[in-house]
């Protein structure tokens, strides 16, 4: 937990602690700067502005250009960065940040106060930054610029997790708000970061060039000055057998998102290393409309929630290489993770088919579906293709046939394109979608369980129970974390168990394999995500 009032200073001792797991890692030889390196991964941005990126995995990419103001250490807490540090005032509602001097966005532009007010105030207009606009930043009544050096953040109300939302915004140099690459995200859209974005061919390939001014990394790394590596390409690679043979092939130096069958090429192989880190935030889950088709029958929802054996579906697709997802956060989120939800429900094929008898649904077509009223018990999965990765595509068809099977449920899957994905969003004409997503500190549970129209920009289930709203404003207006764990583990249960809002399927986790000569790889403290491609280096 971080000190209310006082600014953060960054002992050394502390300072030893968050750099000895990377230190040793990094040790196996002194670091060589130069050389290139080229990584195969598997989605394409659908923008590469990181405001509005809602693509985890493209978070990857993104990283080596822009920085935030604070970094996290391993156990959560916060270090300097762009700001050198922090404090909050009594009430809770004013946060001030003190700014590092000398740092300079790649396009010549200094960050200064004035920069990230732009940025804050910038997020809070809808024709910007759309939904997000009324998530987290829409608490901030007050953006200003005391000196080149200070910015103060006033909120219209307490909001527990507004720390973690301002410490991690990627701050965008000035001029990008004035580029017409602002949305799609672009050369022009600069930052701070270790690296510079030179080319963008999408489908094909994304490609970085050192910043040679670069010398302000977070307390979290394991050097100083400007990144190893002169040039990094990131390969769009889809299909994970793909990219497995890109490297052992040689063609690419690394790759993440590695199959589970193919997992086993990788560990204990001296000429590659692997790694892999269970994301934070909500897991993969299949969200059920409350608002359209046959979803709306709360028996219809623990219906397939009962008809599906999650562990034999994770089981069978990824070959013991995913954890089993039960609530609506991450088991890493020590914080606000109630183990208690695990085993409270699960596969029950006599269950669900008692539940569809209760609710009419009993005769059956010729196909062995039910039916009720000569219409079929369909329900449509409507997946992003932008988001289909990790195998999804397989794990969906496996569901599918356990829901025909176990209960005679019709799961249709629809991948869409980015427009129509929108327009179904927009309209509610789902039965479900499935989603995961990485925030902490519980943002990631109000941007699922929130109204629509209160900040719950994914909240695919379009549950509108008074209580979720009620539990989620309390939650967030106390700096009490106990109060915090009660009310998030009440939401838990009430959601998964009571009302079966959304069937948690997988914890998302990222996996990174790389040739041996590949040094300095590994994961974001805290949110787990892999790290840029600053402490990377070659060891030939």
């Amino acid at each position: 937990m971080f000190s209310r009032r006082s600014f953060l200073n960054v002992t050394t001792a502390t300072l030893a602690s968050v750099l000895l797991p990377l230190a040793a890692h990094s040790q196996e030889a002194t670091p060589v700067s130069g050389g290139k390196l080229v990584w195969g991964v598997e989605t394409d941005p659908a923008t590469l502005n990181p405001q509005l990126n809602g693509q985890d995995k493209t978070k990857l990419l993104l990283r080596n250009v822009y920085e935030s103001l604070l970094a996290r250490t391993k156990e959560g807490g916060y270090v300097s960065w762009l700001a050198t540090g922090y404090k909050i005032s009594d009430d809770g509602k004013t946060y001030t940040f003190t700014l590092r001097d000398g740092v300079t966005f790649s396009d010549g532009e200094k960050l200064d106060a004035a920069a990230v007010v732009t940025n804050f105030t910038k997020l809070k207009d809808a024709a910007y930054s759309g939904s997000n606009s009324a998530g987290p930043v829409s608490r901030v009544a007050e953006a200003n610029a005391v000196d080149a050096h200070t910015v103060v953040l006033t909120l219209s109300e307490v909001y527990a997790p507004f720390l973690d939302f301002a410490a991690s915004l990627e701050i965008l140099s000035p001029k990008a708000f004035a580029s017409s690459q602002l949305k799609s995200g672009g050369p022009e859209i600069a930052g701070t970061g270790p690296f510079i974005l030179e080319r963008y061919v999408k489908g094909q390939d994304i490609h970085f060039v050192k910043n040679a001014a670069y010398n302000w990394p977070p307390k979290t790394a394991a050097h100083q000055g400007p990144a190893y590596l002169d040039e990094i390409t990131y390969r769009f690679l889809p299909e994970s057998s793909v990219r497995t043979g890109a490297l052992t092939s040689g063609q690419v130096d690394v790759i993440e998102g590695i199959s589970g069958n193919d997992a086993g090429l990788f560990k204990d192989n001296p000429d590659y290393s692997y790694q892999k880190a269970l994301n934070t935030g909500t897991p993969y889950s299949l969200f059920l409309n409350v608002t359209y088709g046959p979803t709306q029958d709360i028996k219809v929802r623990k219906a397939l929630v009962a008809a599906i054996d999650v562990d034999a579906v994770l089981k069978s697709v990824y070959r013991g290489e995913r954890t089993r997802a039960w609530g609506i956060t991450s088991p890493i989120d020590t914080q606000f993770y109630d183990k208690s939800i695990e085993g409270a429900y699960g596969s029950d094929p006599k269950l669900a088919n008692q539940l569809l008898d209760e609710a009419g649904w009993t005769a059956r077509d010729a196909d062995g579906f039910r039916t009720k009223d000569g219409k079929r018990l369909t329900i449509e999965v409507v997946q992003a293709q932008a988001t289909v990765r990790d195998q999804r595509d397989v794990l969906l068809q496996a569901l599918q046939a356990q829901a025909r099977q176990n209960a005679g449920i019709d799961l249709t899957i629809s991948y869409v394109d980015a427009g129509t994905y929108t327009d179904r969003r927009k309209t509610g004409v789902f039965g479900s979608i499935a989603n995961s997503n990485t925030p902490t500190d519980a943002i990631d549970i109000e941007y699922h369980y929130l109204p629509l129209d209160k900040g719950g920009s994914i909240n695919y289930s379009r549950a509108s129970a008074p209580e979720l709203l009620s539990w989620l404003k309390a939650a967030s207006a106390t700096l009490d974390a106990k109060e915090r764990f009660a009310l998030y583990a009440k939401l838990q249960r009430f959601a998964i168990v009571d009302q079966a809002y959304a069937l948690p399927l997988y914890e998302p986790e990222d996996q990174v394999a790389a040739a041996s000569y590949v040094k300095g790889i590994g994961f974001r403290p805290f949110k787990q995500l892999p790290e840029s491609a600053y402490d990377i280096w070659r060891s030939e």
